[in-house]
This record gives structure tokens, C-alpha cells and sequence, in this order.
């Protein structure tokens, strides 16, 4: 029994049935699949994080991606910054992120005289590490839009997007051929004895004997895991972005993920500052950096998809959400701090639609997969904002534990039983969440 039919249960069910040939697979979710926060991710992926398991887990996922043929679009992250503490944090991280295991870090510093740097016309064969370029000329050479005061920008290379419900509806469609049922009830029991897991039971009275349970609710995963009595340390931040019509085409169709890395102060007329003190007054202080948006669609679209999130939102998982209504507006102007000629939508804004879903974040943001307190039952969750890109590893690695099979070196980092170790929280204060 799988509970949860977002994209961590759907790829769970996958490897279940069609990589290990389990039979009688169940996935129950009362809502469609990949319907709650799966449709609302922004669909990137990377391998550039500070934890070498992470970039373990994450380089398996890509993998998988790649030997299922799933479409990629990988331009890169490309992070930029317009001072010189900013430059001097990107290339710190950026070698810490490297001897991780991501991948090389090429460092291309100005040249003397006019010839162009052999980066840019190397630049479209690098696949993999990341080129950190302190080289104004280059950096407007490569990203000719981007505010010209930026001194350094980082181009973390396996990165990029995909199309996460074509993913999502391929792997759903040859799980069901492989025998998976679908129930769209919801689970409100786990009934157990003292040897584990032996029944749920559904919200219509029904009940079903399994001698295993995977949880993977998404936003819901402390209620479900409830169920056994058990919690996780868990807590839910909202997260929302932008999808924002760029008639008048100044965001480069062929763009990588773009983002802003420096905190910024936004700029405010009088009358819009007085507005602000009653509806939002920590809209006129500074705020975080990581204002980043990306092109969305094929070379004729006009959509962009823009996030920044400059406000902490946690909360107890609530639907519908809640949308801000000034998101759109504050992301532009973030946004146009990176690419100027942004700057004319502010007196207009652009037709757009905002939506989100929430981020369920560990201390220390990493997941945790593996088996729970009670035997048969396995946990899939705490996805934190990367449950696309991580979910083709995760989802195999929750299929290991159920089957008894060999784990990788890299499973253990993110056991729930890491949290009764207090050397934890210290060895993992980076998160490399965005």
C-alpha cells in the first residue's frame, strides 16, 4: 500500500512494480494523481548542494531520469552577485560544493587585452561541475540582459527543468500496467500488531490487509504518520510563484535558471510606502536574496515562471492556500534588479497566475526515507522544494528498504534515526536551499 499519489508515490509504485516485479501494489490518494503540489512545482533539478549525499541522491535521480528518456532541459543555474562579498561566498561554497562530489569548479578570471575568454567558446560542452566567472566582459558576453554592475555569476552545469506531469503520467501509466490499482479513497487507519503493519483502513469503512504501508503525503505526512502514532520533525513553509506573460520578450527565450543572489531593498514611491506600512511593513526593509525566474514553454512561448521567496510562511498545511496578493508584483520587482528591462511591467504589470504548495522541511533540509518506528511501515517525505528532481532516487531507495534489497552508501544520511544523533544538525547547517 502505497498512500499518496503525487509524484513520490506514483515513482514509488513505479519501481515497486515495474523495476522489482512486486505485485499487488495499491496506491490510495482521494485526490487525482500528481494533482496537489506535484503541478505546482517549478520543475528543476540540480546536482549542486553542499551535502555529498545529497549530490549522491541527486546525481542518482538525474540518472534515472536519463535512462527513462525524460526530456531535459539543461541550461544550468546560473547565480549572480554585484559585490565583492558576494563573489567572495559564491567561490567558498562553490569549492565546498565541489569537493561534495557535483563536479569540477572551473574559475575563469578577466584576461588582459580583448581576446575572448576560451569559456565562452567553450561554454556549450560543459555538462557537468559548474564555472564560476568573475569576468565582467564575460558574464555580459554570456547573459547580455543581466544587470551590468554584477562582478561574479556561478554556472552550475547538471541543471536545468523538465516537463514533471509528462514524467509524472508516464510513470503512473506503466505502473498500472504493470498491475498497480489505484484507489481514490483516503487512508484514516493503520491497524498493526505486535509483529507491524497489517491493515488500513479507508475513509468509505473499506479495509485492506498489506503487510506494508509507504507514506508519501507530501504536505500531509505528519497526519499520516500520525496514524502509527509517530511524528517527524517536520515543520511546512508555503511557497508560491509566478507565472508571468512576457509580451514584450526581454527574458531570452534560451535562458538558464536565472537568480539574483544578493539581498535587495525595493524601491517604493511615497504613496505606496505609506500603503505598505499597514499591509506589509517588512516589504520596505531588506530582503533575502534568491529572486530567480526561468523561460516556460518552447521557443514561441511568452511565459516565464518567477520566484522569490523573500517572507518566511510557516504554517499548518491549509488548501486552498493562501495567495498574497502582492506575490506578483514583488517578485517582478526583484526580478528586475537582475534584468533591467523588466523594469517597464512595473508601471503595468503583465498578466499572470500565482500558485504554490508547501515546502515539509527537516533541520538540516534533508529528507527523510526509510523505514519508520512501527516494522512494515516506510516513510517517503520532507521532499523540500526538490521533490521533482529528487524523486526518481527517493523513489527507488523506499523500493530497496520494502524488498530487502542492498542500499547505496548514501541511504543512511537520511534515516529518520539520524535525528537521535546530535552531531546532525551540525554537520548538515547548509542546506542549499534556494
Amino acid at each position: 500500500m502505497i498512500v499518496g499519489a503525487g509524484i513520490a508515490g506514483v515513482s514509488t509504485a513505479y519501481h515497486l512494480a515495474v523495476r522489482h516485479g512486486v505485485r499487488d501494489v495499491v496506491v490510495c490518494d482521494p485526490r487525482p494523481p500528481l494533482s496537489l503540489t506535484s503541478d505546482k512545482s517549478t520543475e528543476c533539478f540540480r546536482n549542486w548542494w553542499p551535502q555529498p549525499a545529497m549530490v549522491a541522491l541527486m546525481d542518482r535521480s538525474v540518472d534515472l531520469l536519463e535512462e527513462l528518456e525524460c526530456p531535459l532541459t539543461q541550461r544550468g543555474y546560473v547565480y549572480f552577485t554585484a559585490s565583492q562579498e558576494g563573489l567572495d561566498r559564491f567561490e567558498r561554497r562553490a569549492r565546498a560544493v565541489s569537493q561534495a562530489g557535483a563536479g569540477q569548479l572551473r574559475v575563469h578570471r578577466p584576461l588582459s587585452g580583448t581576446a575572448p575568454c576560451e569559456a565562452a567558446r567553450e561554454w556549450g560542452r560543459a555538462h557537468s561541475g559548474a564555472d564560476l566567472i568573475t569576468d565582467p566582459d564575460l558574464i555580459g558576453r554570456l547573459w547580455p540582459a543581466v544587470n551590468r554592475d554584477v562582478v561574479g555569476a556561478l554556472h552550475v552545469r547538471r541543471a536545468g527543468w523538465l516537463d514533471a506531469q509528462q514524467l509524472g503520467a508516464r510513470l503512473l501509466g506503466e505502473a498500472r500496467s504493470a498491475g498497480v490499482v489505484l484507489v481514490h479513497r483516503s487512508v484514516v487507519g493503520i491497524e498493526r500488531d505486535r509483529h507491524g503493519v497489517t491493515a488500513v483502513v479507508l475513509d468509505d469503512g473499506d479495509r485492506i490487509e498489506t503487510p506494508q504501508v509507504v507514506l508519501a503525503t507530501g504536505p500531509m505526512i505528519q497526519e499520516s504518520v500520525g496514524l502509527l502514532g509517530e511524528s517527524l520533525p517536520v515543520r511546512a513553509e508555503l511557497h508560491l510563484k509566478v507565472a508571468f506573460k512576457d509580451h514584450l520578450g526581454f527574458v531570452p527565450r534560451n535562458a538558464p535558471l536565472l537568480i539574483w543572489e544578493d539581498p535587495q531593498q525595493l524601491t517604493w514611491d511615497d504613496e505606496e510606502r505609506t500603503a505598505l506600512r499597514d499591509i506589509d511593513p517588512a516589504l520596505l526593509e531588506s530582503l533575502p536574496g534568491g529572486a530567480h525566474l526561468r523561460p516556460e514553454g518552447g521557443p514561441d512561448s511568452p511565459w516565464v515562471l518567477g520566484l522569490w521567496e523573500y517572507e518566511a510562511r510557516d504554517m499548518r498545511p491549509t488548501f486552498p492556500i493562501h495567495i498574497d496578493s502582492m506575490y506578483a508584483e514583488v517578485v517582478l520587482r526583484g526580478l528586475a534588479t537582475m534584468i533591467p528591462a523588466l523594469t517597464p511591467y512595473l508601471d503595468r504589470l503583465p498578466q499572470s497566475v500565482v500558485d504554490g504548495g508547501y515546502y515539509m522541511k527537516t533541520p538540516g533540509n534533508l529528507p527523510i526515507v526509510g523505514p519508520l518506528g512501527t516494522p512494515g511501515a516506510f516513510v517517503l517525505g520532507a521532499l523540500s522544494g526538490y521533490g521533482i528532481m529528487a524523486s526518481q532516487a527517493a523513489a527507488e531507495l523506499v523500493a530497496l528498504y520494502a524488498t530487502g534489497s542492498s542500499l547505496p552508501a548514501y541511504a543512511e544520511a537520511f534515516r529518520l534515526e539520524r535525528f537521535d544523533d546530535p552531531t546532525h544538525l551540525a554537520s548538515v547547517a547548509d542546506t542549499g536551499q534556494l
